[in-house]
């Protein structure tokens, strides 16, 4: 394929969304709650949005020599990477590991992690447990609804970073803007929704039973990133990093690299980027970005 290409992402709007991306053209939608920026998934591919395949969905076009090695280290491409705008509270979540789901839904579990682009005052999560706890304890909170006194509870600002690996419950909360950089699974057991109603009106549906057997019910260690290095571990590593004039970005360590662009303008080998654009270059190759602002880099 190209040496790089400039991707359009698809738009989900859920009901805890809002309208903070379509002043930067992501979408014309009454709501955007996600956009997966970096996608090959069936039926939600990125789209090519400048060049050769402009128009033709990213996972139709990308090869295994784009790849990169990590086409021999995993089975499937590796990564998905979202903007999301939560206007509202999301629900409170727990995703299995490998091991878990590879067993008992013939899919892969779900690592991830975020970075808070934007915060309103006040405005945090949820993530990890207070103390060590049971099984039997997380579920009399879910039937009693007292499920949140038991999670820590973290005010947010712009910069932070937290790393939610397979077994921590976690939830975002109303009032931020982040993305989150995971690993290509759509696999989410939900414990509690706040009693909220789907668009039909009915509750939505919860995964309790699947999700008790989860959970890692051991108090939440807190990581720090060290400087620009957000996250590093098995599915993925994610760089911030600041520019004021130009930067060089190579795809040469173990595969394919990802970039998302949160703040700034300028051109990426001559394509023109704004804040939230995001690209694709392929194993092997490098792109210079001129310009300045602040971009997501990751790499497999």
């Amino acid at each position: 394929m190209e040496k790089i290409v400039k991707l359009k992402p698809v738009v989900k709007s859920y009901i805890w969304g809002g309208q903070y991306f379509q002043k930067y053209g992501k979408g014309d939608q009454e709501v955007i709650s996600e956009l997966w920026e970096l996608s090959l998934r069936d039926g939600n591919s990125s789209i090519i949005a400048e060049g050769e395949y402009k128009g033709l969905e990213l996972n139709k076009v990308v090869t295994k020599e784009d790849v990169g090695p990590a086409q021999t280290r995993f089975p499937y491409f590796p990564l998905l990477i979202k903007l999301i705008d939560a206007k509202r509270d999301l629900s409170v979540q727990v995703h299995p590991s490998d091991d878990y789901a590879l067993k008992n839904e013939n899919s892969f579990g779900k690592s991830e992690m975020w970075h808070i682009i934007d915060a309103d005052d006040g405005a945090g999560l949820y993530i990890g447990l207070k103390e060590n706890s049971s099984k039997e304890d997380i579920e009399k909170r879910l039937n009693d609804g007292t499920i949140l006194e038991a999670l820590n509870f973290v005010h947010v600002k712009p910069g932070d970073t937290f790393v939610i690996n397979p077994g921590t419950i976690h939830a975002i909360g109303a009032g931020m803007r982040l993305i989150e950089i995971q690993q290509n699974s759509d696999l989410t057991y939900r414990l509690f929704d706040y009693n909220r109603l789907d668009k039909d009106g009915n509750p939505r549906e919860l995964h309790i039973e699947k999700a008790l057997k989860v959970i890692d019910y051991s108090s939440y260690k807190f990581i720090k990133n060290q400087d620009s290095v957000l996250a590093d571990n098995q599915y993925f590593k994610v760089k911030r990093e600041s520019f004021n004039k130009e930067l060089v970005i190579k795809a040469n360590r173990d595969s394919f690299v990802s970039f998302t662009f949160i703040d700034g303008e300028g051109t990426v080998d001559g394509m023109k980027f704004q804040k939230f654009d995001t690209f694709f270059l392929p194993y092997g190759k490098e792109c210079t970005v001129k310009g300045n602002g602040v971009v997501i880099i990751s790499e497999v």
